[in-house]
């Protein structure tokens, strides 16, 4: 695999970072800044908020630069938004700092996405996006604990100026790695870009990310109260079974790039039919300690499996415009966080007790594969003209490598 592909997994992993340790930090940001905890929870929806603005607004608007410039140029905002954040007076700045630290995010991995498929031959795709979310996936099992440590003990504006280094050696990264010449686009600019959202096939991609990660996230916004009090565990264990997700993420990420390269469709069938069996048995499953550890692993790996594919088919899906696609799958990623939560926390609020969250998160699940099925049935409608060939998603248009459907 190209070293360009390191350079993305650096920035993904500052980004996976960045997103998550607030969650940690949220007691200390609190106490320091005056703010009760709910007020501090709000740190998190602002940089949820900036990134589903930024995703399609940053990738639209910067659809006629090479895509290396772009790159960098997320991350300069990336590490100034997490620099003010370490240097913010109060709770007011701190909000508008978060929310420009999440500007960038889901075009760094659209934008990024795109870059990592332009660089390998088309069998290798899949795995190319895998190796770059794998900096998202690390970023779980040690950037985010280690992260957390720090400010804790060192104070929690120690650990924004650490993510703004993080972002720094990115820059670095990128800007010594990717090609010169990787990803110009001088023939689609804003209104070829937002001409891909016309698309049918794109809003059902988008929507099969939205129904199948609010699956997850409906049960892992809940995940600490189920390891208590439904399988016992002390709270001091919860972090390092959390450290377990990232580790079935990883291996989720590594294994659906790897399997969608050989069948995309049946990668993702197979992982969201996985999720919602995983999620059904959640009831059980964490009804003891010994049961309840590898849950969160599966609970990670059958989700993750799900993550290549989907973006690489909503790149298909526009794959003469992918860029702004791509970065709108990412704020259908952070919608699904959102309104995953939010149902989880119905099913929770409703008494139906504390691993309802995750029935509710199966039921999502089956909701995308019905999702997914139905783009399938629309592209089997969508009948090729003799002859007509298929575009490899991630290449630019004037590059496309052609294969037989």
């Amino acid at each position: 695999m190209p070293l360009a592909l390191l350079a993305l997994a650096v920035g993904a992993f500052g980004i996976g970072t960045t997103e998550f340790v607030m969650m940690g930090l949220l007691p200390d940001v609190a106490a320091d800044l005056g703010i009760s905890i709910p007020s501090a929870g709000h740190l998190v929806s602002a940089y949820a908020l900036g990134v589903v603005i930024g995703a399609p607004l940053l990738a639209a608007v910067t659809a006629r630069m090479s895509r290396r410039k772009v790159l960098i140029g997320l991350m300069v905002l990336f590490v100034a938004g997490n620099a003010l954040s370490a240097l913010a007076p109060d709770n007011g700045w701190l909000l508008a700092a978060r929310f420009l630290s999440g500007l960038p995010h889901g075009a760094f991995f659209g934008v990024g996405a795109v870059v990592a498929t332009s660089l390998v031959a088309p069998e290798r795709k899949a795995r190319s996006v895998s190796l770059m979310f794998l900096g998202l996936t690390v970023a779980n099992v040690a950037g985010v604990p280690v992260a957390t440590l720090v400010g804790q003990h060192l104070g929690w504006r120690v650990t924004f100026l650490g993510v703004s280094a993080i972002g720094v050696a990115a820059i670095a990264s990128l800007a010594l790695l990717i090609p010169r010449d990787g990803g110009i686009n001088p023939s689609h600019g804003l209104r070829g870009e937002l001409a891909a959202l016309r698309s049918l096939p794109v809003w059902l991609a988008l929507g099969t990310t939205v129904a199948g990660f609010g699956a997850l996230f409906a049960a892992y916004s809940y995940v600490t109260p189920m390891l208590t009090d439904a399988a016992g565990y002390a709270d001091a264990s919860v972090t390092l079974l959390l450290a377990l997700f990232g580790v079935g993420a990883t291996i989720g990420n590594l294994l659906g790039g790897r399997l969608a390269d050989h069948a995309m469709r049946a990668t993702l069938f197979g992982g969201l039919a996985s999720l919602a069996l995983v999620l059904a048995l959640f009831p059980l499953l964490m009804s003891s300690a010994w049961s309840a550890a590898p849950a969160v692993v599966l609970l990670g790996t059958a989700a993750f499996v799900t993550g290549s594919p989907l973006q690489l088919m909503v790149m298909e899906k526009a794959s003469a415009a992918p860029s702004l696609a791509s970065s709108a799958n990412q704020a259908a990623f952070n919608l699904a966080n959102a309104g995953g939560a939010w149902i989880g926390g119905v099913a929770l609020a409703a008494g139906f007790g504390v691993t309802s969250p995750a029935v509710a998160g199966a039921g999502l699940a089956v909701l995308g594969l019905g999702v997914a099925g139905v783009a399938y049935a629309v592209d089997r409608r969508r009948v090729p003209e003799p002859g007509r060939e298929r575009l490899i998603a991630g290449h630019l248009p004037q590059e496309a490598e052609a294969v037989r459907t």
